[in-house]
């Protein structure tokens, strides 16, 4: 069996990435789990001398609401280590989610940091998370990239369970793929962790902090090729195996026995493709083959990349269908008409033959005979039967009563509306938080949009803020009948309105909308049924009072309320 590498992969992430979603819940970075920098011995001792003689920095003291260029606001700072901060933010000019590194200029990362984001911006591969801005202003050096709230780590998709051969096969292939598409162009990650690689809704995989994670750490090294290839092929034996291959524990993985070495992922857990655990481990163990094949270690992404290409394509599992029952065959299609087999092989007796039609004169005529009645009684059942029908017509006409007029109407059964798009309304041109109206038709209920605490309730002061709310485009127009709003709070009291809206548009005068239908709960559920079904495609939900909360972890004490989830239903 081939030693272990001495050069690991990080044992610990603390990417210090923000969160996707509630679903994926919050990337924390509090420094608990040792880091071990993926490369050569040497490499990791100079990164850490270099972090241990590098000056502390505090990130600086910024606070939810802070605005960046008069356009990125701050929402929930997710990580505040080695001097730098990361935040979710919310960019009104595009009214759109973002995420946001911030960083002193007088810190001695500024400059690799500036640098390292320009230049990944400059790649433009969508297999990565794409940086938007690189700006030094303020005496603070900030990274905007996109927020991907319908994707979730990976860490979060190894937490339930070791993938199919299928999924382990398109992780390993695509991730590899961009990152040969990286180091052609120079750029190098070094930071390749569960926490790092994300996993879209349509299943690609989508790589976040390209060499900007790395300067943000003051990571380095002399191999860096080798460094991500064999972070890659960790990736692939945790997705193989549900285990780190390392000692240590790490990303909610338990590591392997201590004092073992690095054995195949085939070993660990029956049943593992046998071709990808020779693949991880040619990924992992640079200084020699695999034991089995003794094939060629991977030192580079497109080395690995190649090898993943020449493997025999792994299909995805076929859907399980109900069989029709087993094809019977007959005895014509057997070849025995007439005589089926025996149990034993030999012949069955033969079936006796009916006896032959009489052919005397009185058989002939007893045939004609019995001819004659059977066409005399299908006469007489006729008959009776048309004067049945006959006499039931007359009855109902005589009662001037149909037969659809003696049941009782079909009740009414209702079908829930698909919301294929959301907007927050607020016409006020003072915004809640826009970037979380999707939590609010995403079918969980764990994840919400929320507004702000007032001072002023449960009804809110017009003078001051008239109401919060959200529009829905229902894709085309639609009968609706019904709607039921999940709330996050309960008390006293919430009144939440129905409008029918004519567009997405945040701002649409009031007046100009139609009421559809009012309720006030002080429940976690309002539901609001409409005297009549009305047709429409956008609909406003507009929150006009709110119940009292105390503080949480997102919002003061005050009068304010959350939307879990909406459905409407015709």
């Amino acid at each position: 069996m081939a030693e272990r590498s001495t050069a690991a992969v990080d044992v610990a992430d603390t990417s210090g990435e923000e969160p996707l979603t509630a679903k994926a819940g919050k990337a924390t970075d509090d420094g608990a789990e040792a880091e071990k920098v993926s490369g050569t011995e040497k490499d990791a001792a100079r990164t850490d001398e270099k972090r241990a003689t590098a000056p502390e920095a505090e990130p600086p003291e910024l606070h939810s609401g802070h605005k960046l260029a008069r356009r990125y606001r701050l929402e929930e700072c997710v990580t505040r280590l080695d001097g730098f901060s990361s935040w979710r933010a919310v960019d009104e000019k595009l009214r759109r989610a973002v995420g946001v590194h911030i960083l002193p200029a007088d810190h001695p990362r500024a400059r690799p940091v500036l640098s390292a984001a320009r230049s990944s911006a400059l790649l433009g591969d969508p297999r990565f998370v794409q940086v938007l801005d690189a700006v030094e202003e303020n005496d603070l050096v900030y990274v905007v990239h996109e927020w991907l709230p319908d994707a979730i780590e990976l860490s979060a998709v190894f937490a339930n369970g070791p993938m199919e051969p299928h999924d382990a096969y398109q992780l390993v292939s695509q991730i590899s793929q961009a990152m040969a598409a990286a180091h052609r162009e120079g750029l190098s990650h070094l930071r390749i962790t569960p926490g790092s690689v994300l996993r879209t809704e349509s299943g690609q995989y989508r790589i976040r902090g390209l060499a900007v994670m790395a300067a943000l750490r003051g990571i380095t090294s002399e191999h860096p090729q080798r460094t991500d290839t064999e972070a890659i092929g960790a990736l692939l034996y945790a997705a193989l195996t549900q285990r780190w291959p390392y000692e240590s524990d790490a990303y909610g993985l338990s590591g392997l026995p201590k004092d073992v070495g690095l054995i195949a992922p085939d070993q660990v857990r029956a049943g593992v493709h046998r071709g990808l655990s020779e693949l991880a481990m040619r990924a992992l163990v640079n200084d020699g083959a695999t034991a089995s094949r003794q094939e060629q270690p991977c030192t580079t992404p497109e080395e690995l990349a190649k090898a993943v290409a020449a493997m025999p394509r792994i299909r995805p599992p076929e859907t399980a269908f109900s069989t029709p029952p087993p094809y019977q065959r007959t005895g014509f299609q057997q070849g025995t008409y007439g005589q089926p087999q025996s149990r034993t092989g030999q012949s069955a007796p033969p079936v006796p033959l009916p006896p032959p039609p009489l052919q005397s004169r009185t058989g002939k005529a007893l045939k004609w005979s019995v001819s004659a009645l059977l066409i005399a009684a299908l006469g007489l059942g006729s008959w009776q039967l048309a004067d049945t029908l006959l006499k039931r017509e007359g009855e109902h006409e005589g009662s001037g009563n149909s037969q659809a007029e003696n049941h009782a109407p079909k009740k009414h059964v209702s079908k829930p509306i698909k919301i294929v798009d959301a907007s927050e309304y607020y016409p006020d041109g003072k915004p809640q938080h826009p970037d979380q109206v999707r939590d609010t038709y995403d079918g969980n209920p764990g994840t919400y949009w929320r507004s702000v605490s007032y001072l002023e309730g449960p009804d809110l002061n017009p003078a001051f803020k008239k109401g919060v709310g959200i529009v829905y485009d229902l894709g085309s127009e639609q009968q609706i009948s019904s709607a039921s709003i999940g709330l996050h709070y309960g008390g006293d009291h919430t009144t939440v309105t129905l409008y029918a809206a004519n567009s997405l548009s945040s701002s649409e005068p009031l007046s100009s909308m139609r009421k559809l239908g009012t309720t006030q709960t002080s429940e976690t559920e309002a539901k609001i049924k409409l005297k009549e079904p009305t047709k429409a495609r956008y609909v406003l939900m507009w929150i006009t009072a709110m119940p009292h909360s105390e503080r949480d972890d997102y919002s003061d004490s005050g009068y304010k309320q959350g939307v879990t989830e909406v459905s409407f239903a015709s």
